[in-house]
């Protein structure tokens, strides 16, 4: 009982142990100061959802599980940015133009919050066009591969080929085949997209146990309603799995495109600031990415944990 308790305060013993620190020690003069102390900020606005959560802990089962298994990671979590702010911001033992303080990375979140959003927007728009056209080729692909051996033998080698080649790579190419970067960032995540999304669902298709396939036949199942009713769903979680791998990569390669000549997005952003050497933008930039990228990657797992119940908990995020 105590341990569990431990656990649950853990978080906000850190969580003060931050703002004291922040408080009590002054910024390295070294360190430009800012209008406000955003870190400060920060923490206050973690508190105010952490303190709820752990009063309402002693009222509610679910949330005093939930706070004492995240408890632990977030009171560390806290205590690394802690150290991090020591080091960085207190007595600013790496270079300053490089490791700026916290204070002036969480004012990039309020001083550029227009154009961050505008980024993200653009970036998001990007993101879901090439996504959707790789994902549908790729599902598409899968299944002729899955389903039909004469032209698996064909496309395989393609497949093969074309496939492990990082995405990026081919940008002198399709720089140079499409009229502007746009279409040849899309192309570059779509590329990025369709591959593991093909594999693994060809994958899921051909390991689907034959018997399934029979008994279908035995009912007088006809080919389409075999593909669609039988093959497909046994191999989704194959399918999500290529899903969760082409997330990640549409991310790597979501940055990477923007770079090439696109006029807004969190790459053009980071890109940007790289150039200008504001390198607190550049951490805010990274954090968002970091942040959107697990905010997709969860919900597509609670998507697939609702659509394959049997299958929650195999996998986990």
């Amino acid at each position: 009982m105590i341990v569990k308790q431990i656990k649950k305060v853990s978080v906000i013993i850190s969580l003060i142990l931050a703002i004291a620190v922040d408080i009590a020690i002054p910024n390295s003069p070294s360190q430009p100061k800012t209008d406000n102390p955003y870190f400060i900020y920060f923490l206050c606005i973690v508190g105010i959802i952490i303190v709820p959560a752990y009063l309402l802990s002693f009222f509610n089962k679910k949330i005093s599980e939930k706070v004492e298994n995240i408890g632990p990671l977030l009171a560390g979590g806290i205590l690394l940015i802690n150290v991090i702010n020591l080091i960085c911001s207190k007595y600013a033992l790496l270079p300053v133009l490089f490791f700026p303080s916290l204070d002036r990375v969480f004012a990039v979140f309020v001083n550029d919050r227009k154009l961050i959003l505008q980024c993200i927007l653009a970036s998001a728009k990007l993101l879901i066009i090439g996504f959707f056209v790789g994902a549908t080729l790729g599902f598409t692909t899968g299944i002729v591969v899955g389903f039909n051996k004469k032209l698996a033998y064909w496309i395989n080698p393609f497949i093969k080929i074309i496939g492990p080649i990082p995405a990026t790579s081919w940008s002198p190419l399709v720089l140079s085949l499409f009229s502007t970067s746009y279409q040849a960032a899309v192309f570059m995540i779509a590329l990025s997209v369709w591959f593991p999304i093909t594999v693994m669902t060809s994958n899921g298709i051909q390991n689907v146990q034959q018997t399934y396939f029979e008994v279908a036949d035995t009912l007088g199942a006809g080919k389409l309603y075999k593909i669609f009713k039988v093959g497909i769903p046994a191999a989704l979680p194959s399918v999500f799995l290529g899903f969760f791998y082409a997330t990640t990569g549409s991310f790597i390669t979501l940055v990477t495109a923007e770079m090439f000549g696109c006029k807004s997005g969190i790459g053009w952003y980071l890109n940007w600031q790289k150039s200008m050497m504001l390198y607190a933008n550049v951490y805010a930039g990274l954090i968002i990415l970091a942040v959107l990228c697990n905010l997709i990657i969860t919900l597509l797992f609670k998507f697939k944990d609702k659509l394959l119940g049997w299958q929650k908990g195999v996998i986990k995020w």
